[in-house]
């Protein structure tokens, strides 16, 4: 009987110390959620407080405005425009295509020819993933120097599939460039530090991927639909 009263009180207070560690453990989670709510700062110090008030940029995007992002670049619409939008393109990009067939399309149609928003297109080209993007990009630019840049830029697009070095000498043609200079051009390499200028510039901005815009003084990235240009255009008119 002694024993046995002897390992229930053993049994007891092993129980009675297990509660208690229990216990404290959940009073010890709570003092330090109160003191992260309160103060602001997590237990390895960073912030994690937002004032609702302020605007907030997600984490890995950067504070960009499109106007400092303006080089020498083709630009669509008026120039004294409100509002700016810098797209960072590649020919050979599906995604830069519909984006170009879909929301590009509306926002010229709606805002551009309207004054209120001019277009700067400047390269982007993914030559890991897109063999053709870089001439195709240098092409572009030399087709700029004929003045005929947003001509060619539309007749790359609508002919992505048949990207070749001989098919962009060959729409140089079908548009009445002057094929030798432009053929000098683009064999010389000629644009091929304004395209490495352009794809400093779209990292820089925080391009990681194609198409990038710069919306006035929002990112938007990949083909996002109309709405999403919408919305950012007429919340900065």
């Amino acid at each position: 009987m002694e024993e046995r009263n002897e390992d229930t009180f053993k049994l007891k207070k092993s129980t009675l110390w297990k509660v208690g560690t229990v216990v404290f453990g959940l009073l010890f989670l709570v003092t330090i959620f109160h003191d992260v709510t309160e103060s602001g700062t997590s237990v390895n110090g960073n912030a994690i407080r937002v004032d609702p008030t302020e605007p907030t940029i997600p984490t890995g995007v950067v504070a960009v405005r499109a106007d400092d992002f303006v080089d020498d670049d083709p630009v669509l619409g008026n120039k004294n425009a409100p509002l700016t939008i810098v797209e960072f393109s590649d020919f050979q990009c599906p995604f830069c295509k519909r984006a170009r067939d879909d929301a590009i399309v509306q926002i010229e149609e709606q805002y551009v020819k309207t004054g209120k928003v001019k277009l700067v297109y400047r390269d982007f080209p993914l030559s890991s993933i897109h063999p053709m993007a870089q001439k195709a990009a240098e092409a572009s630019e030399c087709a700029d120097d004929q003045g005929k840049f947003w001509e060619y830029h539309d007749i790359i697009f609508e002919n992505q599939e048949s990207l070749s070095l001989a098919s962009l000498k060959q729409w140089a043609a079908t548009l009445e460039l002057d094929t030798t200079t432009f053929n000098n051009c683009l064999d010389s390499g000629k644009q091929a530090g304004e395209v490495a200028n352009d794809l400093s510039d779209a990292s820089a901005a925080g391009g990681r991927g194609t198409p990038y815009f710069i919306v006035g003084n929002q990112p938007l990235s990949g083909a996002q639909p109309f709405a999403a240009f919408q919305q950012a255009i007429e919340s900065q008119l």
